[in-house]
């Protein structure tokens, strides 16, 4: 009997069930309305339309009436909510995996047992999220890894399911780092190279010089990213690749502010607007959530601010206006109906005395004057600004130690550090799961500026949030259909669309004698390649490895394999740019009685830095270095761990004996090619794609277009010598044909391009 009721209830309303107890309802001239048969929400019928009664009170609130403007709900919804619920609104979640593991970062439990022994579905939820999404209100969660497509979706639903029925119904804002480059080398691109299309990234994409390429990826990824119950993307990243050592260089699109600030636009436009839609926004849309603000590039020596060792950003050539051109020239002018990116992220860097007001060096996301004085003041910016992830945190015991990132902050405590971001202009904190100290900020706030005041500085954080939440139809269906979602991740036209972006990406930078295309079946030689051990991002142990660089298999379909030099007709050498272990700092010199900083170098031969500064522009750590107030690494050495690529290229130059070397170098970041150009007869060069794809270039399959995003160094010494925040101010290598390894230097088969691209983006 309730079965029959329930089935005419349904059929009246216009009622479709699909997997997992959600229900859709339709309106015949507005949105599809999704909702969890389990939690308890109604729906409303006003006027012929149909709403959901989000807050169960009976009667249709202005937050619920999905005809109203996004602000004017924003707004009503705001006022409705508790301090506790808007602390939690603020909060950004930790690093989530689908299923959650049981060590690391990531780790969460099911019913107080990790997931292999709780009998959980890949798709429950943890102990830890539950606590998270009821307790602290959080509504914005990061996801990592997931086990497939499928069990994404299941989980977003479970999720949605979960806090439909919580208090005044609002969902979740799920989102992710970069997860469509092909392969994953650090937390912030942690979810790439799963079951989804596989496209250039950062300086892959940046070579391609497309910006129309870049807003098809968005508009492709995007869809991809709603299917997996995916709302909001943070990135892209346009920070300018000026300083080259830079470990984050890899995930810039150039060192141009004009490529980058048209890049930017494009990327946002892609992945915000939902085509068709009169304002651009829509149930197909994703946030944006562009970083680094104002530009994260210019680090002293190339260190990086996710460790104290990089927490400057410096600007001896006086350039800072350049870094923020792609923020203010790309981000926030859009050609979509969407307008700006939706939102912001600051880097953990000090901008070295660029506090022209207060003169406070302090991490980006503390400082007053970048967020409330340039950023909303100076260029009327009112979306979400998020904190990078941890800034709130304590910092390692270390320089080079991975944790908390209080830059500037380091002796406030975790409550006082709160409420600086908080006054500084801030709306969220990344990687903040616990509301206890968003609260106590408050209260903070209360104190000095009144109950009034501070309370209508936490609604107009929550309206900026929000915004996020309307405008891409969450409120409205949160749900995604996991039979759609199975069709739509990966699928065949998304991957070849991928992969052919990937081919776009590739740089050919030498072709003697035009030795390329080789399009006969001739003999290759392919030298096994050589991993040394190493440690990871999170400091994780990876053993060595010998094994060839791309799949035998499919390179026997264009050519006969040997493993010996002396049959082959040409050699394929796979290689990758040189890589210095401890990125700009080491333990083992500060317990020698050094500062602990050693030169990051582009060489694969080992390195001595007789050319560096003398005196380091920045320096100071309070707490875990105190006595160190220069970081210096004149006249100390270092040797890529890679140094054995060096070494395959120059046997097998020696093995060929004068018949042709080829040699593919995948790169991360700008190198010193005068150690083995020589040998080369030609060069082809990626910036993190397939190995396939180098081999469809070597075939003839595709034609090689893309061009240096920035500058290839003639030596160290130049390196040395640049600015970090300066483009294009580096002597570039000139190979043995004449040609300079420039910005916007490439190959064809017919020679150097020249073409509408490399008129448009030049020094």
């Amino acid at each position: 009997m309730k079965k029959s009721v329930f089935n005419i209830a349904a059929l009246f309303l216009g009622v479709t069930a699909f997997s997992q107890n959600i229900q859709t309802v339709t309106n015949s001239k507005g949105p599809v309305l999704g909702y969890s048969a389990d939690s308890g929400v109604k729906i409303l019928t006003v006027g012929g339309n149909k709403f959901k009664d989000l807050n169960k009170n009976g009667k249709l609130d202005k937050y619920e009436d999905w005809r109203l403007p996004v602000d004017e709900r924003a707004k009503d919804l705001a006022s409705k909510m508790s301090v506790e619920q808007i602390a939690g609104l603020m909060l950004y979640s930790g690093h989530q995996s689908v299923p959650a593991p049981a060590d690391g970062f990531r780790a969460g439990k099911y019913n107080g047992m990790f997931y292999k022994e709780s009998g959980a579905k890949a798709f429950d939820l943890t102990d830890q999220q539950k606590k998270f999404l009821k307790e602290d209100n959080l509504r914005h969660v990061l996801v990592t890894t997931v086990e497939s497509p499928e069990i994404a979706a299941k989980w977003s639903n479970n999720i949605q399911a979960y806090i439909e029925g919580l208090g005044l119904g609002i969902p979740a804002n799920n989102s992710t780092d970069p997860r469509h480059s092909a392969t994953v080398t650090a937390e912030f691109n942690e979810g790439a190279g799963g079951q989804i299309s596989l496209w250039p990234d950062g300086l892959a994409m940046g070579a391609t010089f497309d910006p129309e390429l870049v807003k098809k990826f968005g508009n492709i990824a995007a869809q991809e990213y709603r299917a997996l119950g995916i709302s909001t993307a943070l990135s892209p990243q346009i920070d300018l690749g000026t300083e080259p050592r830079w470990y984050r260089i890899a995930y810039v699109f150039s060192e141009s502010p004009e490529l980058t600030a048209d890049m930017a636009r494009g990327y946002i436009d892609g992945f915000q607007t939902t085509i068709g839609s009169k304002n651009g926004w829509g149930s197909k849309s994703v946030n944006a959530m562009v970083k680094h603000w104002p530009g994260g590039g210019p680090e002293e020596g190339g260190r990086d601010g996710h460790w104290a060792m990089g927490k400057f950003a410096v600007y001896p050539g006086n350039n800072f206006q350049n870094h923020v051109k792609p923020f203010t020239e790309g981000a926030f002018k859009l050609n979509g109906g969407t307008k700006e990116a939706s939102a912001v992220m600051p880097y953990y860097t000090i901008s070295f005395n660029q506090d022209k007001k207060n003169g406070e060096n302090v991490g980006n996301g503390y400082s007053k004057y970048l967020i409330s004085d340039l950023l909303r003041g100076k260029y009327k910016y009112d979306g979400v600004v998020c904190t990078d992830w941890l800034i709130t945190a304590d910092e390692p015991k270390s320089p080079g130690g991975f944790a908390g990132k209080p830059w500037g902050a380091e002796k406030l405590s975790i409550a006082q550090r709160h409420y600086k971001v908080l006054e500084a202009g801030v709306d969220q904190f990344g990687g903040n799961n616990d509301k206890a100290p968003v609260l106590e900020a408050y209260q903070m706030g209360v104190k000095e500026h009144g109950e009034k005041a501070y309370r209508a500085k936490f609604e107009q954080s929550a309206v900026r949030l929000l915004r996020n939440f309307f405008r891409t139809g969450l409120f409205e269906n949160p749900y995604v259909n996991v039979e759609e979602t199975k069709k739509i991740v990966g699928n065949p036209e998304f991957m070849k669309a991928g992969y052919e972006a990937q081919v776009k990406s590739i740089v050919m930078l030498k072709n003697k004698a035009n030795i390329l295309p080789i399009k006969e079946r001739k003999t290759v030689y392919i030298p096994k390649r050589y991993s040394p051990a190493t440690f990871n991002w999170w400091g994780i142990y990876t053993a060595p490895s010998l094994e060839y660089p791309v799949d035998i298999e499919k390179v026997k379909k264009h050519f006969n394999v040997t493993d010996d030099p002396a049959k082959a007709d040409f050699a394929l050498v796979f290689v990758k740019s040189p890589h210095s272990e401890e990125g700009g700092y080491s333990d083992i010199d500060a317990k020698e009685g050094g500062n602990g900083y050693v030169p990051i170098s582009l060489q694969y031969q080992t390195y001595t830095a007789t050319e560096a500064r003398e005196k380091s522009i920045a320096a100071g750590d309070p707490v875990v270095a105190p006595n160190v107030h220069d970081r210096t690494f004149k006249n100390k050495t270092s040797t890529a761990t890679n140094f054995t690529d060096l070494l395959a290229i120059e046997n097998a130059y020696k093995a060929m004996n004068g018949k042709p070397v080829i040699v593919s170098i995948t790169a991360s970041k700008p190198m010193i090619f005068n150690e083995f150009e020589k040998h080369a007869d030609a060069i082809l060069m990626n910036f993190n794609v397939s190995n396939q794809a180098v081999v469809d270039i070597v075939t003839g399959k595709y034609e090689p277009s893309g061009l240096l995003p920035l500058q290839m160094p003639a030596n160290m010494a130049t390196v040395e010598k640049q600015k970090e925040d300066v483009p294009y101010d580096m002597e570039t290598h000139k190979d043995s044909e004449g040609h300079n390894y420039d910005f916007g230097y490439g190959m064809n088969w017919s020679g150097v391009i020249k073409d509408a691209r490399t008129q448009k983006y030049h020094k």
